[in-house]
């Protein structure tokens, strides 16, 4: 099949309205700029989101903190950015002949012929690297922890030819960030660690079967399987479920968390994150319309707050 003409200038199709990759990048940077999804930083936010997440509750954990904390935050940060950049590359490749095939993705830089598999190849490459000398400032366990995360964003491509629930799979992978965090603070796991993890995975259920729904028509002609496809018009029940497994889940992270040590105060505020973030997810659950595709990106792009609502409220805990 001939692939598509480009959006004009390149620019991909779903990406942000004047990004910064569009208008201020060099011109010969854009293409892999664009394989990163440095134009739509939604998913570096959803990426890093758990691992502050993970962090703040290491603290609330041990009712402590230190500079080497802050490296921590900033280390995820970078290192977010590279590894959703590097993940994306993959699913890019992987993904290059369904994305021809699909309206809204058939802009983008490989598809497009904006890019080539060898030079995309090597940006991953590159990408990753980078990433992987971050990883080796933090502790043993975080290190392997980093190292075995990418199982799960290798295998995640391919899910969606074998499972109606590739979500499962992005959620594996994309909230790892909690369990490497509160490694590279406390030099081992716990289990609030494990029920946060738990939480963000219902949590990437949610935001990505409100994404998926974009693309329901194509993946339906091309045999791409969703839990978008499988829910269907039942869509806004499962999304209740998973909110209160999202909910129910991170709130007995945070006892588990607090209980030790934290006072009342402290409690109170870190719990109020989770039920804030539950009545931010409700109001998606009202607005949403499976069949407009512009209103489920700004549902989807929203979640950004969703998760930094606990966060702030984390935050206050730490501070009481």
């Amino acid at each position: 099949m001939q692939s598509p003409p480009a959006a004009p200038d390149g620019q991909v199709a779903d990406a942000v309205k004047g990004n910064w990759v569009d208008t201020m990048a060099p011109v010969w940077s854009r293409p892999y700029l664009r394989l990163s999804r440095a134009d739509r930083p939604i998913g570096t936010w959803l990426l890093l989101l758990p691992c502050w997440l993970g962090l703040a509750l290491a603290m609330i954990h041990d009712q402590r903190a230190g500079f080497e904390d802050l490296w921590i935050a900033v280390g995820c940060a970078l290192g977010a950015w590279l590894m959703r950049g590097a993940g994306c590359t993959w699913n890019d490749i992987t993904d290059r002949d369904f994305d021809n095939s699909v309206e809204r993705t058939r802009s983008r830089p490989i598809p497009s012929g904006q890019v080539t598999v060898r030079g995309a190849v090597v940006w991953m490459c590159a990408q990753s690297l980078l990433a992987f000398c971050i990883l080796l400032t933090f502790n043993m366990t975080a290190i392997a922890l980093g190292v075995l995360a990418l199982l799960p964003v290798a295998v995640y491509p391919f899910a969606k030819r074998f499972t109606w629930w590739p979500q499962v799979f992005l959620g594996l992978a994309f909230n790892w960030g909690a369990l490497l965090a509160w490694a590279a603070h406390s030099g081992t796991l716990h289990a609030p660690a494990v029920l946060l993890y738990l939480a963000g995975i219902a949590w990437t259920l949610f935001y990505d079967t409100i994404y998926a729904h974009q693309d329901t028509e194509d993946d339906a002609l091309i045999g791409v399987k969703s839990t978008a496809r499988l829910f269907g018009d039942k869509t806004a029940t499962w999304l209740r479920r998973f909110l209160v497994a999202t909910v129910g889940l991170m709130g007995l992270a945070v006892v588990f968390s607090a209980l030790p040590q934290a006072n009342v105060l402290a409690m109170v505020l870190a719990l109020a994150g989770p039920w804030a973030m539950g009545w931010h997810m409700a109001w998606q659950l009202r607005q949403l319309d499976i069949e407009d595709s512009a209103k489920l990106l700004r549902l989807f792009r929203a979640n950004r707050d969703t998760g930094m609502i606990p966060l702030l409220f984390f935050a206050a805990a730490l501070l009481a």
